[in-house]
């Protein structure tokens, strides 16, 4: 059998260096993990404990393909009690991660050949997801002085069906404020093409609150995950919020793609809401290891950053290192045990010259990945 063009995607490089760091491990070395996005967190106890009581209650069968009413109306409340939105719970879709959410977005939204604009540099599955269902990613370089971030002067000229954008972004953790996000939806819209939001990091963010596109406008997708503030990355549950015209176009497609999302995780996701103070806990340690990061890695030699206003990631443009960014990371994890990602993940153009590091995991774990940092970089003289 022959493969198809839509599938010749582009690896996702950080879950190669997870690999070669489970190998390291796996040879007996301690790694110190700074590569993954995720927390190093598990679910919430009372997410636990709610799923381990309906286990013995429930069959857990298929629920409806948007999802168990009751977590629709608790994500529906969340916006209200985070950016004073009352949203109705109709639509709200509950799917399998943002992932799913992403697909079904670009599914419903789009035809085949159309084009979608993207800020470089930005998380890759959105271009390799798009490229599978036989659409354009159409990348736009974002500017240090933007912060890494689109503006609607970046796309004037181009040709394009969609916006997508992501605040905080992955890989840079910075955000847009609301009059940057509002041009950004009025640029869509003034054009008659869709808005997407990223918003999978939203509670996780430090001097500013960030601002959710619902706020400004109801003709937006908004695609949402319990992985990250949540700590639910295996959990494989996350939401789309969509206009009510587009509701049952999404609901069928989320019938015949994925028939709903798994059961147990939404009981989890639903016990979660309420974690209140265990996620705020997960916050604090998220809070300190920032700041560990802004400290430390300017004096590992990794200065040119800028600090990331949300989400757990430090973007750092090693250009005066290196010109490889791919072999820098594979020699960081070889002689320093610290597991990095590359670049190139995010940005192929620029990619070659930046690092990201994550700092979702525990302090004991930052603290000693910094260290391992700046032992391995004195020799270089930084």
């Amino acid at each position: 059998m022959r493969n198809s063009r839509r599938g010749d995607v582009d690896p996702f490089i950080v879950m190669d260096v997870m690999e070669a760091a489970r190998a390291a491990e796996d040879a007996g070395r301690h790694i110190i993990h700074m590569e993954v996005g995720q927390p190093g967190t598990a679910a919430p106890e009372a997410a636990r404990r709610a799923l381990a009581e309906t286990m013995e209650a429930d069959a857990l069968g298929y629920t409806v393909a948007l999802g168990m009413p009751a977590l629709r109306a608790r994500i529906a409340r969340l916006y209200k009690d985070w950016y004073g939105v009352d949203l109705d719970p109709a639509r709200v879709v509950v799917t399998p991660g943002s992932s799913g959410a992403f697909i079904l977005a670009f599914t419903a939204l789009f035809d085949a050949g159309d084009k979608v604009a993207l800020g470089r540099p930005g998380y890759p599955s959105y271009r390799q997801i798009l490229r599978a269902l036989d659409l354009e990613p159409l990348e736009v370089e974002a500017s240090d002085a933007n912060r890494l971030q689109p503006v609607p002067a970046d796309l004037e000229a181009l040709d394009w069906q969609g916006l997508m954008v992501a605040s905080p972004a992955n890989p840079t953790g910075t955000m847009l404020g609301r009059e940057a996000l509002g041009a950004l939806i009025s640029c869509a819209q003034d054009r008659g093409a869709a808005f997407i939001s990223d918003e999978i990091y939203h509670g996780i963010e430090y001097e500013d609150r960030a601002v959710s596109a619902l706020e400004i406008s109801d003709d937006v997708c908004v695609i949402n995950s319990f992985s990250k503030y949540f700590s639910m990355t295996g959990w494989r549950v996350g939401w789309m919020v969509v206009p009510e015209a587009q509701l049952r176009q999404v609901e069928r497609l989320a019938q015949n793609l994925f028939i709903c999302a798994p059961h147990a995780a939404q009981v989890a996701a639903l016990a979660a809401m309420d974690a209140n103070d265990e996620l705020e806990a997960n916050m604090a340690v998220y809070r300190r290891n920032r700041q560990l990061m802004l400290d430390g890695l300017p004096k590992a030699g990794f200065d040119r950053i800028a600090p990331p206003d949300g989400a757990f990631y430090v973007y750092a443009d090693v250009s005066h290192l290196t010109e490889d960014s791919r072999a820098l990371a594979a020699d960081i994890l070889e002689h320093a045990g610290v597991a990095v990602t590359p670049g190139l993940d995010f940005d192929p153009e620029r990619g070659a010259r930046t690092l990201r590091f994550s700092y979702a995991r525990s302090t004991a774990d930052i603290e000693e990945g910094l260290a391992r940092l700046k032992a391995y970089m004195e020799p270089r003289g930084a």
